[in-house]
């Protein structure tokens, strides 16, 4: 396994030479490392399967498939699936996930540590996804910032993004709107996080899930703090041209794992619809979300 620092990229390692078949207990803590503090590791030249991916997957902590069934791939519950490709056998997964900024699960009970994708069908241009290191995004905030979100925390929930399911059709918005309420009901977490891994101090906000700030004490805070700080570490730029942002683009394949504590990204979809197709798996480690335990 050689691991090579990328040239012209802002985050991150690529590995050559890695197969997980073989890969030794000190290769897999290497690449861990590597996750936390590089934030993305990009593993060249991979050949796996579904079952291969998710054994991958649990060398980095425990599998959790994705609360809706209907992102499942059909061998595994663990890979969840984005694909606009249509095959004789039906659809499976869901086309063009995750065009916005967030962290995987922010917005449920435990959110995920790490997360691996692996793009299985890529479009001839326009294939990446965009990240923001959040640890950076707190570091350049102005000391008046850092100061306004001390001891703050923010609401989370899914419900500007859900999907609406097969069998919600026909049915009332005023229940599936309900339904998301109950199923994935909001989760309030530090506005900042202490990595538990890292010691770094992170913003875990994000523009798709996060909708309301409020202090320690639970007294609301104004909505244009919130909107600031999302403005700050860029993920209002309709243009993704933010300092904050880069895009890690993919190849044939790549299979790509990224801290999801620290990143927040984007997913950057080929206008012209080409056939597109990713595998997702997330998983949970052995650290606490935050070293600093929420009130």
């Amino acid at each position: 396994m050689k691991v090579v620092t990328r040239p012209g990229q802002r985050r991150g390692v690529e590995v050559h030479e890695f197969a997980s078949a073989t890969a030794s207990s000190d290769d897999l803590a290497t690449l861990r490392r590597h996750i936390y503090h590089d934030k993305i590791v990009v593993l060249k030249s991979q050949t796996l399967d579904s079952a291969d991916f998710v054994a991958l997957g649990a060398e980095f902590g425990t599998p959790v498939p994705y609360y809706e069934p209907m992102y499942h791939h059909p061998d595994s519950e663990f890979v969840f699936v984005s694909s606009n490709v249509h095959r004789e056998t039906g659809r499976i997964g869901v086309p063009k996930t995750g065009a916005f900024w967030h962290c995987d699960y922010q917005f449920m009970p435990t959110p995920f540590a790490v997360t691996l994708f692996y793009p299985q069908q890529l479009p001839t241009a326009s294939r990446g996804t965009y990240f923001i290191d959040m640890a950076d995004a707190y570091r350049r905030l102005t000391p008046q910032l850092r100061e306004a979100i001390t001891d703050t925390f923010c609401w989370h929930s899914a419900r500007r993004y859900v999907k609406i399911r097969p069998t919600d059709v026909f049915r009332p918005l005023a229940e599936v709107i309900a339904d998301v309420e109950r199923i994935t009901p909001a989760q309030r977490w530090p506005s900042v996080l202490i990595h538990p891994i890292t010691g770094e101090r992170v913003l875990y906000l994000s523009e798709a899930f996060t909708y309301a700030i409020e202090h320690a004490s639970g007294q609301p805070l104004p909505e244009s703090l919130l909107s600031q700080i999302l403005a700050e570490c860029g993920q209002l730029d309709e243009h993704c041209a933010h300092d904050n942002i880069f895009l890690q683009s993919y190849e044939p394949g790549d299979l790509v794992l990224w801290d999801n504590r620290t990143l927040v990204h984007r997913a950057l979809h080929n206008p012209g619809n080409e056939a597109t197709e990713s595998w997702r798996v997330t998983v949970l480690d052995d650290h606490p979300l935050s070293a600093q335990e929420p009130t």
